[in-house]
């Protein structure tokens, strides 16, 4: 009694658990309760496999503990789309930096001094690392830094500086070369290797607005202070050890009796100190063209009145009547 009565109840959930399960579950296979299915008739591998519920079928009591509602799925789905939108984001963001480098290297004062690290936009986005490298490659292959390393060695040699390099060709190409690498070097380590890795802005944002005073203090403290990456300010990291970076590394085609400490030292805050000198021009030099095209629109208005004048001479006045 005791094995027929629990054989009853087993058969009795089997038939309310059949009976509650989705359709799809219950109508995968007809199975013979009839009798027990003998090895020889049927194989382990040739039962079907029990699919995946494709619906959301909430499930209670045991049927919860036998076949739980599983949404891996789902999360997965929810997250394939948030990476997607992100990378679509990180894309855009890419392309406004891409954009803004192109409209940069147009940039120059006086037609010649190149500004490509300079921006308008005070909202600018971040440049990738990539774009820090090509920042950096565009301004030191420009004709601009060839032009300047020319003056700087003319200047040298006048002055006779580094009298171990002697005058005539050799020695300006000496000078030359020296003025040429220490910028190309100085930029190299503070405008793309150093931002990179302490991920700050190697760019100079213009201010354009309010009082002079301001304005000036704005483009003097560029040199130590500077935008990063995540969008605060903090200290010019990049800018100052570049310099100094750059500084001790041309010692070594420097002559011997310059390799010093405190030659080192003296020439990267030197340089550091010229970049205040540069960020002023660049900041207020906007101002000196408009000031410049005022100057000539008055001037030719003035000359187009003059010319009018003579033109058309006033008429004589008639003699008053008797």
């Amino acid at each position: 009694m005791y094995f027929g009565s629990c054989l009853f109840r087993a058969t009795l959930a089997a038939g309310l658990m059949l009976f509650a399960l989705p359709a799809q579950f219950s109508g995968q296979a007809a199975v013979d309760l009839q009798g027990p299915i003998k090895p020889s008739e049927a194989t382990i591998s040739e039962f079907p496999e029990v699919p995946q519920p494709q619906s959301d079928v909430t499930l209670s009591g045991p049927l919860a503990q036998l076949f739980p509602t599983s949404r891996t799925d789902a999360q997965d789905n929810t997250g394939s789309q948030s990476s997607s939108q992100q990378s679509a984001a990180d894309k855009s963001q890419h392309d406004q930096a891409e954009e803004q480098l192109k409209q940069q290297e147009h940039q120059r004062v006086m037609g010649v001094m190149a500004t490509f690290n300079t921006t308008r936009n005070q909202n600018a986005g971040p440049l990738s690392p990539g774009q820090k490298f090509q920042l950096f490659f565009k301004s030191s292959t420009d004709p601009w830094p060839f032009l300047l390393a020319g003056a700087v060695a003319g200047i040298g040699q006048a002055d006779d500086s580094y009298p171990e390099w002697g005058q005539g060709a050799e020695g300006y190409a000496k000078r030359y070369g020296a003025a040429y690498t220490d910028a190309f070097i100085g930029n190299f380590f503070g405008n793309a290797v150093l931002p990179v890795l302490l991920k700050e802005d190697p760019r100079y944002f213009q201010k354009g607005t309010g009082s002079f005073t301001k304005r000036a203090l704005w483009a003097a403290s560029s040199t130590f202070w500077c935008k990063r990456d995540n969008g605060k300010w903090g200290p010019n990291y990049a800018n100052v050890g570049g310099n100094l970076i750059g500084s001790a590394i041309s010692r070594s085609y420097y002559p011997a009796s310059y390799r010093t400490v405190s030659d080192t030292i003296t020439d990267g805050l030197t340089v550091s100190l010229e970049g205040i000198v540069g960020a002023e021009l660049i900041e207020f030099w906007p101002d000196i063209v408009r000031h410049h095209k005022r100057k000539q629109a008055e001037k030719a208005a003035g000359l187009a009145v003059q010319s009018n004048a003579q033109k058309d001479p006033q008429p004589s006045s008639e003699s008053a009547p008797r």
